[in-house]
């Protein structure tokens, strides 16, 4: 068995308990990916991350990032929670901003306003949806096809879908019936109304085995992002509110930068100590 420095982080809060948690193992280059996965679905949290050597030589670090059903090629909150652990544990960029090495590629993220932010990376899957899948998706979330303005992938590495709902519907009222969306995962968006700091909210769902839902998806409001752009849904500057029907109270923010897109949002420690893993 061998230590390894660890933490759990609470991102897109300033405070514990109110974003989505995520475990960070440090000095990972000798873990095998078995024991990876072991440990993230022990952990019961939705990823855990860990902290290797990079390969590519402009990377300050190589972020391994594992879901319960194995390892993610991307996903955003992981990308800012261990980018918060990096450097709160020492880490020193290279550059003026922090390269991320992970599954899609180079990941750069920068520091400013209080959080950090990631460069939202190209969209692997941008295509719209016919009319019988957006009839489905109706169906299955409860809502009239009348109440869908916008569905599509907007896949960056997540794998995630999403749909824009009609302002005025309750997006907190939803009943989806996994048995309808089986295998989809779903981004479900709508003009907020109850928070004066935040323009949308938005749900994720994941429907696998049953219904799961994440409390702050960084990937999924990445590729909402880069949506809303393209077809001028949004203004250049805004925020997201998530996790409420969680009992979460998270902010994401969103900044379009010429052709680029950012997210960001606060990160904060709530656990640090070590975790012994076997060796390989």
């Amino acid at each position: 068995m061998r230590n390894h420095p660890f933490r759990q982080v609470d991102v897109f809060s300033d405070r514990p308990l109110l974003g989505n948690p995520l475990a960070v193992v440090f000095d990972a280059d000798g873990l095998d990916d078995a024991t990876m996965l072991a440990f993230t679905r022990w952990t019961n949290l939705s990823e855990a991350v860990f902290l290797q050597s990079p390969k590519d030589p402009r990377a300050d670090y190589r972020l391994r990032i594992f879901g319960a059903r194995g390892e993610m090629a991307f996903a955003g909150h992981p990308t800012l929670g261990g980018c918060h652990a990096w450097l709160e544990a020492g880490g020193r960029p290279h550059g003026e901003d922090v390269m991320q090495e992970c599954g899609v590629g180079l990941v750069r993220v920068r520091r400013g306003g209080g959080r950090l932010s990631f460069l939202a990376p190209p969209l692997l899957r941008d295509d719209a949806f016919d009319e019988g899948e957006s009839l489905r998706i109706a169906y299955g979330l409860g809502v009239s096809r009348h109440d869908i303005l916008g569905a599509r992938w907007v896949d960056n590495g997540g794998g995630w879908r999403a749909v824009l709902l009609r302002e005025g519907v309750d997006l907190r009222r939803l009943t989806p019936d996994p048995s309808v969306l089986a295998g989809m995962k779903l981004g479900v968006i709508a003009l907020s109304g109850d928070h004066a700091d935040a323009l949308f909210e938005v749900r994720a769902f994941v429907f696998a085995g049953g219904l799961l839902e994440d409390p702050a998806t960084g990937s999924l409001n990445a590729g909402i992002a880069t949506w809303f752009a393209r077809e001028g849904l949004a203004p250049a500057s805004y925020v997201v509110a998530q996790g409420m029907a969680l009992g979460r109270d998270a902010r994401l923010h969103i900044l379009r930068d010429g052709a680029d897109i950012w997210l960001g949002g606060q990160t904060v420690t709530a656990i640090e100590g070590h975790v012994a893993l076997p060796r390989v």
